[in-house]
């Protein structure tokens, strides 16, 4: 049967001391508990034919501390992004970081090589009525890279996309919202029925970024609490063909003690048949590759 993959980018994840600044250090997480016997914590590392877990480098060689345009460029196009603007960039994609996307997004590359794609996310009515593009991320680009067109709200209330923030609470306030809060169980169950129809799912939550960046302790608990009930609905009746990818881009909720980024390694999860093969992926600028030649099996140097 042929392998697919949900590749989860959640915003802001290290791997942090066991401190009480940590909420990782805290918070109940039972289904990553009993999946991997371990908290997600510095130096963590569990590895068996069907699981790895380990710390992988977010600074790539290159003074500062990382930021989210270049680390997110190096998830989603696996170029080195620091290292080719000489500097870790904050924020959103200068142009020539949008050039690098759009040679090779991961979802250009993805149709190149015929493996069915989707970038799960979905989209507000009004996100593309404004023509300031200053604030299009790094995994929008990568779409229109692509060219593969944008899941909707209706594409949410049928269950064929996940919002960014899990549960559709944020858009409970919206005038005449249409989309019903779900939980994050159920939104996992939509997440992974989206394999039914794509070979590639790809996820992207920024809740981590913004609630370090406030050093809420109560809210990163209940995120990752959320989370954790997220990724159980994920692995409900999951088959072992269909792999399960988490990582981040730089370090942030796990030390709230400042609010800033971190130099913290970040966390790279991957569950599924192919999960041994990730066992070389040390950085993440290496992670696109072993995506394409461990999961799907094509060359990814192209």
């Amino acid at each position: 049967m042929r392998n697919k993959l949900i590749f989860i980018f959640l915003d802001g994840v290290g791997l942090g001391d066991n401190v009480a600044t940590n909420p990782l250090a805290k918070v109940d997480m039972p289904t990553v508990h009993q999946l991997t016997g371990k908290r997600l914590l510095r130096d963590v590392e569990v590895s068996s034919d069907k699981l790895l877990l380990k710390g992988i480098d977010a600074c790539l060689g290159v003074k500062g501390i990382p930021q989210s345009a270049t680390g997110q460029t190096c998830l989603f196009t696996g170029y080195n992004a620091p290292a080719f603007l000489g500097y870790h960039l904050m924020a959103y994609p200068s142009e020539e970081l949008v050039q690098i996307i759009q040679k090779r997004s991961i979802f250009k590359y993805a149709n190149a090589h015929n493996i069915s794609n989707v970038f799960a996310n979905s989209y507000t009515d009004g996100f593309f009525t404004s023509a300031d593009t200053s604030r299009y991320s790094v995994t929008t680009y990568s779409v229109l890279a692509a060219d593969n067109g944008f899941n909707t709200l209706d594409d949410l209330v049928d269950g064929n996309a996940v919002h960014w923030d899990i549960t559709n609470s944020t858009l409970q306030g919206l005038p005449n919202n249409r989309v019903p809060e779900i939980s994050p169980f159920q939104a996992g169950k939509n997440l992974k029925n989206i394999t039914d129809t794509y070979d590639l799912v790809v996820f992207e939550c920024f809740i981590p970024d913004l609630i370090g960046h406030r050093k809420d302790m109560s809210k990163s608990i209940a995120f990752f609490e959320m989370f954790d009930e997220f990724l159980r609905g994920i692995l409900h009746n999951k088959e072992d063909h269909i792999h399960v990818l988490m990582s981040s881009d730089h370090g942030n909720i796990e030390d709230l003690s400042f609010g800033g980024h971190s130099k913290n390694e970040v966390p790279l999860l991957v569950i599924g048949n192919e999960a041994a093969q990730f066992k070389d992926v040390h950085r993440i600028d290496e992670i696109f590759d072993a995506i394409f030649s461990k999961v799907f099996k094509v060359g990814a140097n192209t």
